[in-house]
């Protein structure tokens, strides 16, 4: 059913697609899948074709990515812990970048980065507990842009400047630094939407739905519209138990 090993050809297009997409190092080809990694997302990505028209065989070996893709695994034999058929090679492209994107927020890699940039940084003075508090929120940021597809799921807006990227449970509150910078700790609202999160004036259900609390004046829940409900996951839902409980305005 592969080509293997790969022809000339096919390698070409499987290390062209790999690269354009963030996996650039090469880990050499096993049963005609061709094994790729990065040196700026944690796991490897393998593919492979029956021929250089198609169809095209993806592998993954990294689990967050593989249960946020939500993509319809195949009973093909191969590497990695989950596979995918696609029947062009335009298909293939189509999802690459998605993964990258994952693999760049799920769910330790925001974590490694703050520690890799803080690690010689003093944490003496509240001053320097600040800056480092500081790289922590932009990490946080980025990761959940890349997490969200630079969008707000709730509403649609894309304007960079107009999403916040919203702690469910409280930097002050988390437990540890890995739960502050966990993609699953947070969501990326639009700014009327994240000062009203923030405040416990609206919360989610489990089903991303938006609870309203009394205390919330009708010409600002007017304004709060939106499109969509929030795509969460368990670990989301989680959390958000925990903000409906302790942050969320219950009474007038």
């Amino acid at each position: 059913m592969l080509e293997a090993p790969q022809s000339f050809i096919l390698r070409e297009e499987c290390e062209k697609a790999s690269w354009q997409h963030g996996f650039r190092r090469k880990l050499g080809e096993v049963d005609g899948w061709a094994g790729f990694g990065s040196t700026t997302v944690p796991g490897t990505i393998h593919i492979a074709a029956a021929s250089a028209k198609g169809p095209w065989f993806l592998a993954l070996d990294h689990p967050g990515v593989a249960r946020e893709l939500e993509l319809a695994a195949s009973e093909i034999t191969g590497p990695g812990i989950s596979r995918y058929v696609f029947e062009t090679l335009g298909q293939l492209y189509d999802v690459l970048p998605r993964i990258y994107q994952l693999a760049a927020s799920l769910p330790d890699a925001p974590f490694r980065e703050f520690q890799t940039k803080t690690k010689k940084l003093p944490i003496t003075t509240e001053a320097e507990r600040l800056v480092v508090r500081r790289i922590g929120q932009d990490i946080f940021r980025s990761s959940l842009i890349e997490y969200w597809q630079g969008c707000c799921p709730l509403t649609g807006i894309a304007d960079s400047a107009l999403l916040r990227a919203s702690h469910i449970v409280p930097w002050k509150d988390c437990e540890s630094d890995a739960d502050r910078l966990d993609v699953y700790n947070g969501l990326l609202l639009s700014a009327l939407w994240d000062a009203a999160f923030d405040r416990g004036l609206v919360t989610f259900d489990d089903d991303g739905h938006p609870e309203f609390s009394p205390s919330l004046g009708e010409v600002a829940r007017a304004e709060l519209r939106w499109q969509n409900p929030i795509p969460l996951t368990d670990m989301h839902r989680k959390r958000l138990n925990w903000h409906r409980t302790e942050c969320f305005v219950k009474g007038a």
